[in-house]
């Protein structure tokens, strides 16, 4: 008995030798027209989609605008704490407030490794990306200058989404470091004005994790503040210092670097991360390589022979033709005792006060007391002054260099390059729809005040418009910015900062 039969056609469910051609030919158109009635359902459903969101846009922008007018001194409307937002989506509004209007996620930036990359082992990370005894330590400050009226004071660059992704910088920094630490051992150092911010765009921040500095005392105050915190809880900490307003690109890159740094930290170094320099910059300092180290756990390891200062145009492009130097972006992982042996031998004082402050850290009484008394008097230096460039000349400072792309988000010059735009147009952070233009090219326009922004015949221009404050500059001069931010508090327009 045979187990074989005729194959049915799908459409006529007989088979295809006795198929009947009309038969097939009119289910197939049936199949066709019934499509095109979806479609055409579909087509009608996403214009009304898209009027209702417009019209929700519309309200939320006058509600925004009549809720200023009555309420004048509450302030700039989105500077109120962003609620979170799903890394999915993309916010029309730098500022990541619950009434924002998310639409579907701008394509992910390219990422281009520097050339200067080449011959760098990739280091091998199976599965497994969390480094046991390594804690995450996010100094999160900013006086919101580089960037205003865009960032304020009491609003700084990390708590906004500069790429209209749908997160902010210390979001995105939080997720890019959440693998290596995960929740339990990733720490947040920020003023007291930042701290409920912070709580609402990292609900997943452990309250204990948190370090809140009375004032604002530079990096070096603030790393040793979280190091001196750790050593007490965990005396073989291993820490990893990254700042919550940079952007990085290249995320195995990324992690591969971080994972070398940690192994170098374990033989007793303070290690930093060097950046491959994609243009001869004179807004950052440089990192000289030296000797490799020879660790077979970290194989791109190498000695710093200095740290260099900011250069002048001419200096910088001869540190990149030498292939010798890499970008200092102020990323430092080391063992907490080590760095606080560090402290203690070139900066005794700030050390003293520090560890005295990490000992009634949890006793929240007597800390209030002791920071009361300690943290006035401590010495307000960077990281890389106090104790880095020091310990590099005696042969105690590493570097991995690392192929992952990095910007500090220094400038709106910077931000520009960061957003999409079709050739020959502006970039624009925030709602397209309120900005035209006509004959301009380049610069970036940030229309934040709910008005439209009418752009003709001007090039490079910077052009912020928020509710109180207006800010018109070019993409050359956008790094003087902050002295602005000066003259303004000097005027007595100490409100809008």
């Amino acid at each position: 008995m045979s187990l074989s039969r005729p194959v049915e056609h799908p459409l006529t469910h007989q088979t295809p030798s006795g198929a009947n051609v009309e038969t097939m030919f009119s289910q197939i158109m049936e199949v066709v027209l019934k499509s095109r009635a979806e479609i055409a359902e579909l087509r009608r459903e996403c214009t009304e989609l898209r009027q209702a969101n417009f019209t929700l846009e519309r309200h939320v922008r006058e509600g925004i605008v009549a809720a200023q007018i009555r309420s004048p001194h509450v302030g700039t409307p989105g500077f109120t704490t962003p609620a979170p937002s799903s890394p999915q989506l993309r916010a029309k509004s730098p500022f990541l407030s619950s009434h924002s209007i998310p639409s579907l996620a701008a394509p992910p930036s390219t990422y281009i490794a520097s050339p200067l990359g080449n011959g760098m082992i990739s280091y091998p990370f199976g599965y497994a990306r969390e480094i046991p005894g390594f804690y995450v330590v996010i100094p999160a400050g900013g006086a919101g200058t580089r960037l205003w009226p865009l960032s304020r004071e009491d609003h700084p660059k990390f708590l906004l989404d500069v790429t209209l992704q749908g997160r902010s910088l210390i979001q995105a920094t939080w997720d890019r470091l959440l693998p290596l630490s995960g929740a339990d051992r990733l720490t947040v150092v920020a003023g007291p004005s930042h701290v409920r911010s912070i709580y609402e765009q990292l609900p997943d921040l452990l309250p204990r994790n948190l370090f809140c500095e009375p004032g604002p005392k530079d990096s070096m105050a603030a790393i040793g503040l979280a190091a001196a915190i750790l050593a007490q809880r965990d005396p073989d900490a291993v820490i990893g210092s990254f700042a919550a307003d940079h952007m990085i690109s290249g995320h195995e890159a990324f992690l591969s670097a971080v994972t070398e740094a940690v192994q170098v930290a374990h033989k007793g170094y303070l290690v930093t991360i060097g950046i491959a320099p994609s243009h001869p910059s004179t807004g950052f300092g440089y990192v000289r390589l030296g000797e490799k180290l020879g660790i077979p756990e970290a194989p791109n390891a190498r000695l710093v022979s200095s740290f260099k200062e900011k250069p002048d145009a001419r200096t910088a492009a001869a540190y990149i033709a030498t292939g010798s130097y890499r970008w200092n972006a102020g990323m430092f992982v080391t063992k907490a005792t080590f760095l606080l042996e560090l402290l203690k031998e070139y900066q005794p004082e700030l050390e003293e006060g520090l560890t005295k402050v990490a000992a009634v850290w949890d006793d929240e009484a007597r800390r209030s007391k002791v920071l009361e008394e300690v943290w006035p008097n401590l010495e307000k230096i960077a990281i890389d002054h106090a104790v880095a460039e020091p310990a590099a000349l005696e042969g105690r400072v590493a570097v991995v260099p690392a192929t992952f792309g990095w910007d500090d988000v220094g400038d709106f010059s910077s931000i520009a390059e960061l957003l999409p735009a079709e050739a020959n147009q502006p970039r624009i952070l925030g709602d397209g729809g309120l900005v035209l233009t006509e004959q301009v090219a380049g610069g970036i326009v940030v229309p934040g005040s709910g008005r439209l922004v009418a752009c003709l015949g001007v090039d490079d221009l910077v052009i912020v418009d928020m509710p109180d404050t207006l800010l018109v500059t070019t993409r050359a001069r956008s790094q003087e910015v902050k002295r602005l931010v000066k003259k303004a508090k000097d005027a007595g327009w100490r409100r809008l900062l």
